[in-house]
């Protein structure tokens, strides 16, 4: 047999931990040898308390031994009771296994029964039944004589009683006979769909029966809503769903009363969206949807329930039909009129107080909340679309007065002038005025088509003044063969320079924004071709006029004292007055091209049909010439109002230096500061007027030469070239074996 410490291997753990803390207590407490004085009050103290402890352990013990023999005793008698249930049990078992021939009668009795109650159902309702066609009958009068809601109360009730059969019939799994109840029906089909088209007529003419008669509105509506409960009752049931059910006549409503404002306004022929018809339309339209919707805000939401919403269904019907309209006549090939008149409708109009801002219909009408009625890709196609048509009509305006000018120009009488006596036409008003024009019609529509417009207007006006460079050009081949023909061809091209002017000053009012004034590059660059050519035919007919002067320099005549340059003053002075006919600075302008043309020529001359000074008294004759000629140069354009600043005369004073030079051997010097002073002067020329001279010898041109080697000058920026385009003729140089420079 086993020890009790191997049976109960917890007792003997808790009592080694007993101990364990018992020694561990009595370790804590005696210590001390003066704390074994107590050691029989802690003996005394620790038997009460372990006799307290199993006072309590046997109570326990005892109240749990109660417990268990409590319930002993009625589980024995609950099994006494089960017992006694299992012998009824199949007591009654057997009793009812006597009476099943009994219960097959019964089964009889309850078919018999069920039968009974159909065959009564039916008795009921048979008179209903008979009188269904008669009933039908009554109805369609009803319906021919617009007693709407009569006729409904009666349909409804043979549709009841129609559906309370099928209902019957499909519970009872009789579907054979259902086809026999709903051709004995068939007549409800017909008069649903007469009833259907009288309301469906009634909503198409809500918008006058409002107005006129709303009592056959209302109607239409309370037959709506009735059919629309008793789907709602069907289809919850979800039982028996009776044929032609759910109807959906509030869905039907909608879509008619939608239908009705599409097709009514919206559907127009074609050459009503086209041309001035179009202006006609769209006033209409913005007319008739006010009205309407101020019917239907003050008087048809009166007559329909709430949950309608039906001023909200009818604004977006609008909105969405006027949306797809626009879509339809943007379609079409419309001009630039009717492009604007349609952008300025839609973004304009729409919205103002004229139209869907009517104080009448705020604030319960608002279309802020539905999508763009145009949107924003179609409105850039469309802005873009009338930006072609705008730009295909200015080139055409353009042209003509291009062509009006052109043949101004050849007419047998000078341009006319402005109150200061300054050359003009009136084609930079005209163009201007078109152009501007165009930008502030376009500034009543969006921002983005003006800056459209703005930008197409520059790109045009920079296309004209290349055409009428192209047309300047060509009057000027024509005046080159004949110069009789234009009569007054600088008179003409005077104005044409004020013209370009006035150009000039205008392009920058054009800009939208009065902050931005800056003309584009390209722009500004066409304008100065065009003031370059026109500049340059007037200089060449001053050429023209002085090239045979200029033949006769120099010559012995010319040195001994002729009034040469006196003429040259004369031809000047014609061209200067002429010149007083534009404005400033294009005046000045032209002063200063005119006194460098006359230099380049001077100097042309001089270097090109060079004369050699045989003497020292013909060398201080010729720069007194020069002296001379130059000083009454500089006093006539003086005279003229150029300033000395902007003259390039002194070339030729400083010309003279370098012939006046009494010391050869300082010649390098003088020419050093010479080229310092003009760095497009080239070796040839440098060499041109030491032959001028006459007194040069071989060395001091190789020492001149090769300064000019060691002092390669680069043209400062703004320099204005004065030699570059004279060209000398080149020398006969001696035959040399290899290259280099010969003395």
């Amino acid at each position: 047999a086993s020890s009790p410490d191997e049976e109960w291997p917890e007792a003997e753990k808790a009592e080694k931990l007993a101990r364990g803390a018992a020694l561990k207590w009595a370790s804590g407490v005696f210590y001390r040898p003066e704390k074994l004085e107590g050691l029989g009050h802690y003996r005394r103290r620790e038997t009460q308390r372990n006799s307290s402890i199993q006072s309590r352990l046997k109570s326990t013990v005892q109240s749990y031994l109660e417990g268990v023999s409590a319930g002993l005793e009625q589980l024995r008698s609950a099994a006494q009771e089960v017992q006694g249930v299992c012998q009824d049990l199949g007591a009654a078992r057997w009793a009812l296994l006597d009476s099943a021939d009994h219960f097959q009668g019964l089964q009889q009795m309850r078919k018999l029964m069920e039968e009974h109650v159909q065959l009564a159902s039916v008795v009921q309702v048979l008179p209903q039944i008979f009188s269904v066609h008669e009933v039908f009958s009554h109805i369609l009068q009803l319906l021919h004589g617009q007693h709407l809601l009569e006729a409904h109360v009666e349909l409804m009730m043979v549709e009841q009683l129609r559906d309370d059969i099928l209902s019957q019939l499909h519970l009872r799994g009789l579907s054979g006979a259902q086809a026999t109840v709903l051709s004995y029906f068939s007549g409800l089909q017909d008069l649903n769909e007469s009833l259907a088209k009288q309301l469906w007529d009634i909503v198409g003419s809500s918008l006058r029966l409002v107005r006129e008669d709303p009592v056959l509105f209302v109607t239409a509506v309370r037959i709506i809503e009735r059919e629309e409960k008793i789907d709602d009752t069907l289809l919850l049931e979800a039982t028996f769903l009776p044929p032609g059910r759910p109807k959906g006549w509030r869905q039907k409503f909608y879509q008619v009363l939608q239908d009705t404002i599409t097709g009514a306004r919206f559907h127009v022929p074609r050459m009503d969206a086209e041309g001035p018809g179009l202006a006609k339309h769209l006033a209409a339209l913005q007319k008739d949807i006010v009205s309407e919707l101020r019917v239907v805000k003050d008087l048809m939401v009166q007559c329909v329930p709430a949950h309608y919403n039906i001023l909200s269904l009818c604004t977006a019907t609008y909105h969405q039909a006027l949306t797809s309209h626009l879509q339809e006549i943007l379609r079409e090939d419309l001009d630039k009129q009717g492009l604007f008149l349609l952008l300025e409708w839609a973004l304009r109009v729409y919205h103002s107080p004229e139209m869907m801002g009517h104080p009448d219909l705020l604030p319960e009408v608002d279309v802020s909340a539905l999508d763009p009625l145009m949107s924003t890709e179609l409105v850039d196609q469309t802005e873009r679309r009338y930006v072609m048509k705008v730009k295909a009509s200015v080139f055409e305006w353009m042209q003509r007065t291009l062509e009006v000018e052109f043949k101004e120009w050849f007419k047998e009488e000078e341009p006319e002038t402005d109150h200061q006596g300054f050359f003009q036409s009136a084609l930079p008003a005209i163009v201007m005025q078109m152009l501007n024009e165009n930008i502030q019609v376009a500034s009543l529509i969006t921002d983005s088509l003006q800056q459209k417009i703005y930008n197409m207007a520059l790109e045009e006006l920079e296309a004209f003044l290349g055409r009428l460079r192209e047309a300047l050009v060509q009057c000027g081949k024509e005046h080159q063969q004949d110069r009789a023909v234009p009569k007054y061809y600088i008179s003409h091209l005077l104005a044409v320079l004020n013209n370009n002017l006035a150009l000039s000053n205008s392009v920058s009012s054009l800009h939208p924004d009065t902050a931005c004034r800056e003309v584009p590059a390209s722009l500004q660059a066409a304008l100065d071709r065009m003031q370059k050519k026109a500049t340059q035919l007037l200089l060449e007919e001053l050429l023209l006029d002085l090239q045979p002067l200029c033949l006769q320099l120099p010559s012995r005549k010319w040195l001994s004292g002729s009034q040469l340059v006196g003429s040259m003053c004369e031809v000047i002075d014609k061209y200067a007055k002429d010149f007083s006919r534009v404005r400033k600075p294009v005046c000045t302008l032209l002063l200063a091209e005119s006194e460098l043309l006359v230099v380049n020529q001077y100097l042309r001359a001089l270097l090109q049909r060079k004369m050699v000074c045989k003497s020292r008294e013909e060398r201080g004759q010729l720069c007194q010439r020069l002296l001379q000629d130059a000083t009454q140069l500089r006093e006539l354009f003086c005279g003229l109002g150029l300033d000395r600043g902007q003259q390039s005369l002194e070339a030729i004073f400083a010309l003279r230096e370098l012939i006046s030079l009494k010391d050869p051997a300082l010649l390098s010097l003088e020419v050093v500061g010479f080229i310092t002073k003009y760095p497009d002067v080239s070796d040839e020329h440098i060499s041109t007027l030491l032959d001028i001279r006459g007194d040069v010898s071989k060395e001091v041109r190789h020492v001149v030469l090769e300064m000019m080697a060691q002092h390669p000058q680069a043209l400062p920026q703004g320099y204005q070239p004065i030699f570059s385009t004279i060209l000398v003729p080149v020398q006969e140089l001696p035959f040399c074996l290899r290259k280099g420079k010969c003395a």
